[in-house]
């Protein structure tokens, strides 16, 4: 048996694994990066700022596809060309320009290659290539960082052009020096609650980044681990409640003001919403679920949007969807607004969609949760149609605008 200080160190021990274990987190965007150098550096990266999980999203602009094939009107005596100071900027259902704004989730990637300054090629694990280009600083020399924490060489910090190209795989439960991730419920003013992963102020993300803020004119910096309660209590101060009941009213910093870009709240079964200043009230940090950990395994790639699209007549057109003449895979967003929240939702996670005017329409998840969202071409009369190649002829592809458009249920094939 040992001995008193041999017992010591056995208990000293136990405690440190058991505080070290506390602190590794499953859903961290884990991979091997490989530089211009030749140099393969492996372990968790955190992705401008403000993307370290599976779920967090490359946001940029992709080309739009076109089908090869002509489309086939439902209604022939619609108006198919716009003319404007001898331009034409609509014709058969399809908008001037050829790119549109696109974001896809990390855990849908297996390789990221750099093209260029302002184009990345994207490697799906369905085997997809998407490029997408410039739109955002999640790529490009504007980037505002990128950290990958190596196991030999502790936290490096890489500039875009050091990257050859980076590939994805699962890395388990990380133990990261920045921390957990940040989980809790925003209320909101006129949306009611969002529960999931924060990302405050578009930046802090994990509960040793800092909120700060003045105390009468007292300069307080606070590590979100000690917080346990963010209100806005004007459009220039919040109130702080840390863990242990103490309260603080913090201004004079955009973290606890109207200069606030935004909360993410990031939901594994919806997508993921912003809300901005004016809309929030208050946000209660909480422990996560075990099942809110977002797995790289749980990203399949994404598959093409399929299902049963009706007209206003009541006929249903059955096969392969183009959505707002891009959206054309289950990764891609759909986006809108509910009562000033922004929403970018996963068609992945989408059960249906119903038209309800010319200005919006009725969203319901697959888990049975409905939001009436606008103010986006995704959701109102500005959708640039919706495409169906349908299963009875592979020729035949049927284009509904959204004046002809009733709904559509979306399943898998």
């Amino acid at each position: 048996m040992p001995g008193k200080s041999g017992q010591i160190f056995i208990f000293v021990f136990f405690l440190l694994l058991i505080a070290s274990l506390s602190l590794a987190e499953k859903g961290r965007i884990y991979g091997r990066i490989y530089t211009d150098r030749g140099d393969v550096l492996e372990g968790p990266i955190r992705w401008d700022k403000n993307e370290a999980s599976w779920d967090d999203v490359i946001d940029g602009n992709k080309e739009r596809t076109r089908a090869h094939k002509k489309s086939r009107r439902k209604y022939g005596d619609r108006n198919t060309k716009f003319v404007i100071f001898g331009v034409t900027v609509f014709e058969e259902g399809g908008w001037g320009g050829s790119t549109s704004q696109s974001g896809i989730a990390f855990g849908h990637v297996k390789k990221f290659t750099p093209e260029s300054d302002d184009e990345v090629e994207l490697l799906l694990k369905s085997g997809e290539k998407v490029y997408l280009h410039s739109g955002s600083t999640d790529f490009g020399p504007g980037i505002r960082e990128i950290i990958i924490e190596t196991e030999d060489e502790g936290e490096l910090e890489l500039d875009w052009d050091d990257i050859d190209y980076i590939e994805f795989m699962d890395g388990g439960d990380v133990d990261s020096d920045f921390g957990k991730r940040i989980y809790g419920t925003v209320t909101t003013s006129r949306a009611g609650e969002f529960t999931g992963w924060i990302c405050w102020d578009m930046d802090e993300m994990f509960d040793k980044d800092i909120i700060d803020g003045s105390e009468k004119r007292r300069k307080r910096k606070i590590k979100f681990s000690r917080i346990a309660k963010i209100e806005r209590i004007s459009s220039q101060a919040s109130m702080i409640t840390k863990k242990d009941g103490k309260k603080l009213r913090l201004d004079d910093s955009n973290d606890v003001d109207s200069g606030n870009r935004g909360i993410i709240v990031s939901d594994l079964k919806m997508g993921r919403v912003v809300v901005k200043w004016d809309e929030f009230e208050q946000l209660e940090l909480k422990e996560p679920p075990a099942d809110a950990y977002p797995e790289y395994g749980d990203f399949d790639g994404g598959r093409r949007i399929y299902g049963d699209v009706y007209d206003e007549d009541g006929e249903q057109y059955t096969g392969f969807i183009r959505w707002d003449d891009d959206e054309e895979f289950t990764w891609e967003l759909l986006d809108g607004t509910c009562r000033g929240v922004e929403f970018d939702i996963p068609f992945e996670h989408i059960k249906s969609i119903e038209k309800l005017s010319r200005r919006s329409g009725r969203v319901t998840l697959n888990d049975g949760r409905q939001f009436r969202l606008r103010n986006s071409n995704d959701i109102n009369d500005e959708n640039k149609g919706i495409f169906v190649m349908t299963d009875d002829d592979d020729d035949d592809e049927v284009f509904l605008d959204w004046e002809d458009f009733d709904r559509v249920e979306f399943r898998r094939k």
